[in-house]
């Protein structure tokens, strides 16, 4: 006898119109249209006489509830036309042909014009609550590869350091909360530090526009240990922490510590590690050369490990010009792995975010600056789940894949009455007053002028 629940005797019917796939959009839909971003794209992005130069403040909200909703290709974004979406994302969801002919209209230029969309929406969205203010800010600059196939990708043909090809973009993480607050996508073959000194300047620019207003740190791996790094935040009054390339003479100078210096670091081995300073003059052949501290932390090889036939100690340095303890300024300086979960790491607790929480796992177009376009808007997609969830929510970060199960991916109707549309959502829900908080609280910011 067949169970009443037997789902070999449900019926399907496509034929509500009035039914919303991703319901829960509404709440980063809401804080983009209190902070003005379709404002911003359609009075910024100007695509000339280019064949997707209409409507772009319309197609480029489409792309980025299409990466909020999971979407990491162009196609993806023809799941939010069906049935009444369109009615709750605040704009007209373009078809996937559409938005493939407007990204592809995108040059350089263009692009360039998305990262004013970004400056002005992450000052508007700060001010809105979710900066740092007088806080100290820390910037953590990382790049990452986005690994591509074929030879059809521009400026991806060839095979990078690593042997993969792809892109190689740059980018700069507020700390602690994940924003986004620079990118920028570079050839595959691009060196790390290739023009990292000029992005840095700008990403400082960028965050004093926005109203950080506190002491700002940047931290970033030995990749960027080059002049221009240490020069740029030199201009720019900003503290640096950074790890330095290891050769003959700096290992000398390590050497060189006498062992009543080194304090142990409480960690999870009992004397495996400690930390030292000393005083260290890096570039010395420069004209600007003046000395900072170095500090070292010292690890001993895992008992039994082939490393430990050959090896006392393993050494990781790092260059700053900050004051404090240098037991705290080392603890710091290694918190800037949390770059890594910002870009990939889908279990991260600072965010599942670009490449698998948006669509960064993907650069659909063979044109590099429709790439570049792409890569702007995954940006902002991400922005705004982060800052859904610190005015929202209220929560310091919550990661996408969490954002999307708890909120966005909700079922919901949409009925009108007396000219008022209600959006139904399922009885129960268990986030339920969690979701009614954050609408009302993101309703309750001023709508941007």
């Amino acid at each position: 006898m067949l169970s009443r629940n037997d789902p070999d005797r449900i019926k399907i019917a496509f034929d509500d119109h009035r039914l919303v796939a991703n319901a829960g959009l509404l709440l980063p839909v809401t804080l983009a249209h209190h902070l003005g971003l379709g404002q911003l794209v359609d009075h910024h992005v100007d695509l000339g006489d280019a064949p997707g130069r209409a409507n772009v403040g319309d197609k480029l909200l489409t792309l980025v509830a299409s990466a909020l909703a999971g979407g990491d290709c162009i196609d993806d974004a023809d799941a939010l036309r069906p049935g009444g979406t369109e009615q709750a994302l605040g704009c007209v969801v373009k078809a996937p042909s559409t938005l493939g002919t407007f990204l592809r209209s995108f040059r350089w230029g263009h692009v360039r014009q998305l990262d004013r969309v970004s400056r002005e929406a992450l000052a508007r969205a700060w001010a809105a609550g979710a900066g740092p203010g007088d806080d100290p800010l820390t910037i953590d600059l990382d790049s990452t590869v986005c690994e591509t196939y074929g030879l059809a990708k521009a400026g991806a043909q060839r095979h990078n350091y690593a042997g993969q090809r792809g892109y190689h973009p740059l980018f700069a993480v507020a700390a602690g909360t994940g924003d986004m607050l620079m990118a920028r996508l570079r050839k595959g073959r691009a060196n790390t530090a290739r023009g990292a000194a000029h992005f840095l300047r700008e990403t400082v620019s960028r965050v004093r526009y926005a109203g950080a207003t506190g002491p700002l740190t940047v931290r970033a791996d030995r990749g960027f240990y080059t002049h221009d790094i240490v020069a740029g935040c030199r201009d720019k009054s900003v503290r640096f922490s950074i790890t330095i390339r290891q050769h003959q003479s700096l290992r000398s100078i390590i050497e060189a510590i006498p062992e009543a210096e080194w304090t142990p670091i409480p960690y999870w081995m009992e004397g495996a590690d400690d930390v030292a300073e000393t005083t260290y003059v890096p570039f010395e052949s420069k004209p600007d050369a003046v000395s900072v501290r170095l500090i070292v932390r010292r690890v001993k090889p895992t008992p039994g490990s082939q490393l430990a036939l050959f090896t006392s100690y393993s050494y990781h340095a790092f260059i700053t010009d900050r004051e404090g303890d240098v037991l705290y300024l080392e603890a710091d300086h290694r918190r800037h792995a949390e770059i890594e979960n910002a870009i990939r790491d889908p279990a991260s607790s600072a965010g599942q975010a670009l490449k698998y929480g948006v669509g960064l796992n993907h650069l659909p177009s063979g044109r590099f600056a429709a790439n570049a376009a792409w890569l702007a808007v995954q940006i902002m997609a991400h922005n705004l789940a982060r800052w859904t969830t610190r005015i929202g929510l209220g929560e310091p970060v919550a990661t996408t894949k969490t954002l999307r199960r708890r909120f966005f991916s909700l079922a919901g109707r949409i009925t009108r009455k007396a000219r008022r549309l209600t959006l139904h959502l399922p009885q129960g829900w268990p986030c339920e007053n969690q979701f009614s908080n954050a609408l009302t609280r993101l309703r309750a910011l001023p709508l941007a002028s």
